[in-house]
């Protein structure tokens, strides 16, 4: 399946592979996406991405290396990052694309980007626990609208259709063409019984605190943007994240739960959660199903 380009208005180029739409060089006239095509590839991209991480995944060993963060990155991250951004460049070569792996991209700035975290949940995939995922967004204005999520040791496909609804897909994930696909659809959140997700790698007191201040029935951990996809379909009503992330890690996940009727909010001010920041640095946030009376900071 080839990817076309989108065909927009010509413009002022902005640095190659990252797309026009930069404040640096104003902005272009509005865009009409195809939201439709949009999803077809985020879809694919994700898809084959996860099949290249999969394929690392079952080796014996894979080198680990760590970033200048001090966070690890392996062989399949930059194989999933290659695959995915490849992808998008050619098929949205006008828009703004900010991927983890590539730090000349974190300067970009723009109203309507694209934002990958290609591996999410590194140290899950490193210690072979499955709760990793890929992670493709369209952030427009602040607010991601589109995104997908898919987690390839899970078996779980979520996505926002062309109308922005979020769906969950199951079956054998084709390239081509969807499989089976259901509507999710956040909970009705009983706030004498609240069911919690929170991370599995990074957990901490502060954590443990502040759900705290909450009635709670059960209490569960899960790794990487699955933990918005839980929340997403009523598996969970509440994640706050006590914590550091990149806009990267939350984006395509932001995107699910809101197509679900979720909603994610600064953890300080509870405020939306808003993209595009300096240096694409998240505060501290708390994702949730509509109903939780939100207890302070």
């Amino acid at each position: 399946m080839e990817f076309l380009p989108f065909l927009y208005p010509a413009n002022i180029k902005g640095q190659s592979g990252i797309g026009n739409n930069t404040r640096e060089f104003g902005q272009p006239k509005e865009m009409t996406l195809d939201f439709d095509r949009m999803n077809t590839v985020f879809r694919r991209l994700a898809l084959e991405a996860g099949d290249r991480i999969m394929e690392i995944y079952g080796r014996d060993d894979f080198q680990v290396k760590t970033k200048s963060d001090d966070s690890p990155v392996t062989i399949a991250d930059e194989a999933a990052d290659a695959i995915i951004t490849a992808g998008l460049q050619k098929a949205f070569p006008d828009i703004v694309l900010v991927t983890e792996e590539q730090a000349e991209s974190h300067s970009a700035k723009a109203d309507k980007f694209i934002i990958v975290d290609p591996l999410d949940g590194t140290k899950e995939f490193i210690k072979r626990r499955g709760d990793f995922t890929v992670n493709i967004a369209y952030v427009e204005n602040g607010t991601p609208i589109r995104g997908v999520v898919y987690a390839p040791a899970r078996g779980r496909l979520f996505y926002t259709d062309a109308n922005g609804q979020t769906v969950e897909e199951t079956g054998d994930f084709p390239k081509d063409n969807p499989g089976p696909v259901s509507p999710v659809s956040v909970s009705k959140p009983d706030n004498d019984a609240l069911l919690v997700v929170a991370s599995k790698s990074h957990r901490d007191q502060a954590t443990d605190d502040y759900i705290g201040k909450y009635k709670v029935t059960d209490s569960k951990s899960a790794g990487s943007s699955l933990k918005f996809c839980l929340v997403a379909t009523g598996e969970a009503d509440l994640y706050p994240r006590v914590g550091r992330t990149m806009e990267w890690d939350t984006a395509a996940g932001h995107a699910v739960l809101a197509g679900a009727g979720g909603q994610v909010v600064r953890f300080d001010d509870h405020t939306p959660l808003l993209y595009g920041k300096e240096g694409y640095a998240n505060p501290f946030f708390i994702a949730y199903a509509p109903g939780v009376d939100l207890k302070p900071a």
